[in-house]
């Protein structure tokens, strides 16, 4: 597999170097050329890195005496590679050291020996260190573990933190008698209605073409859920793509009208919809000015955030983001939800939600646009909605922690408003 190894070193300086988002890396030719396998080895290896960058780094620190120069970060990227394949995957002693040293070949032949002996010296020594580590806290961006912190708690937050560690499973929105798929995919059924198994190619598995299930996390897909029943009722998805909500509407029997600013991400939700056999007018506008031709029954905005609430499935956000993108798209935030009211007429529903763990975006957006004294009315979350540990003051919070024993789930933070 050195294929994949070469595009994963390559990979990780897109994400850590160029601050490219490694869904945005892979997308855009990052893969091509491999195999399925090798492919799935390459994202499976960057993913692994950065999960557990602070506790890697840490282990470096520990083997070399001296910091490497800024210049040689391919290097310190090799030796990243190489302790997670050694230390956390389980890649036999051998393969993990001799192709780690021959991503240097050519520019980086100097430090060739450097990485053989770290490597050499981690596979004798590094199981022992690395049980000693608090690998949840290690490779938690001080920032996020402050923010976690304050807003659920120390212990709380070092369960956000832990369940940040693995790959998530694979989870399934099915249309309709997701009891029948179970056995048929595998998958377990969680509470909430959504099917769970482990990874797979998506591509391969019963009902992918018949478009009897979409991908979604256990958490994205319950916002929806809040609307009630949305058949035949005209509703608005703001900021659809990539479009898992906007597919629940639609297979639910909603008139959609899905508004992204993004026409090439619209394209994607436009596959999905036609693989589902359902439809939904697709508008590329800005979120924030459009209107429609008429006002509808109810609005999901599912606005843009930091997406700290999708480190399992998405470890690059962690060193993308930071406290001034948080800052920014508040304000972002409060711009979607003064011009949704707008557009509701009195009893309209309204959905607010994002897959943010910051407060900052979620009940501080709520408690500042009723401070405004904008025309709405809080709806409360109970469990009648979601099961009751989903509901808190009167939101939806998940968890990252939340089902741990079943996997977890993403972070999400959702509110209902009606307009009076």
């Amino acid at each position: 597999m050195s294929g994949a190894r070469d595009v994963a070193h390559s990979l990780l300086d897109d994400v850590l170097r160029r601050r490219r988002p490694l869904d945005e890396a892979l997308a855009e030719g990052g893969v091509d050329g491999l195999e399925s396998r090798d492919r799935a080895f390459a994202r499976l290896l960057v993913a692994t890195v950065l999960r557990r960058l602070g506790q890697l780094d840490a282990l470096i620190a520990a083997f070399v005496e001296k910091p490497l120069p800024d210049k040689a970060g391919p290097v310190v990227d090799a030796l990243r590679l190489g302790l997670a394949q050694l230390l956390i995957l389980g890649t036999a002693d051998h393969a993990a050291v001799d192709s780690s040293v021959r991503l240097l070949q050519g520019r980086f032949d100097g430090f060739k020996g450097l990485v053989n002996a770290v490597l050499r010296r981690a596979a004798r020594e590094g199981a022992e260190m690395i049980k000693a580590q608090d690998a949840a806290r290690l490779s938690t961006p001080d920032w996020l573990w402050d923010s976690w912190s304050r807003a659920y708690g120390t212990e709380t937050a070092h369960a956000i933190a832990e369940a940040h560690l693995t790959e998530p499973p694979l989870d399934l929105s099915v249309r309709k008698d997701a009891w029948l798929w179970a056995p048929r995919l595998e998958a377990e059924l969680l509470p909430t209605g959504t099917l769970r198994r482990q990874t797979a190619v998506v591509g391969e598995l019963p009902g992918f073409a018949d478009g009897t299930w979409w991908v979604q996390d256990a958490a994205a897909a319950l916002p929806v859920r809040l609307l009630g029943e949305v058949a035949g009722r005209r509703v608005i998805d703001l900021c659809a793509a990539p479009g898992g909500k906007t597919l629940q509407l639609a297979a639910a029997g909603a008139r959609v009208t899905a508004v992204d600013r993004s026409a090439r991400r619209l394209e994607r939700v436009r596959e999905n919809l036609q693989r589902l056999k359902v439809g939904a007018e697709l508008i590329a506008a800005d979120a924030t000015a459009w209107r429609p031709a008429e006002p509808p029954d109810a609005i999901l905005v599912d606005a843009p955030c930091s997406a700290t609430g999708t480190l399992r499935r998405h470890p690059d956000v962690a060193h993308l983001k930071s406290p001034s993108d948080v800052t920014r798209l508040a304000a972002v935030q409060d711009r979607l939800l003064d011009h949704a009211v707008s557009l509701l007429p009195p009893g309209g529903m309204l959905v607010y939600c994002v897959c943010s763990l910051e407060p900052e975006e979620g009940p501080q957006r709520i408690a500042r646009l009723l401070d405004t004294g904008a025309p709405v009315e809080l709806v409360p979350v109970t469990p009648t909605d979601v099961p009751s540990e989903l509901a808190s003051d009167g939101f939806l919070r998940t968890l990252p922690c939340h089902w741990q024993e079943r996997g977890g789930m993403d972070g999400f933070f959702a509110a209902r408003l009606r307009k009076v």
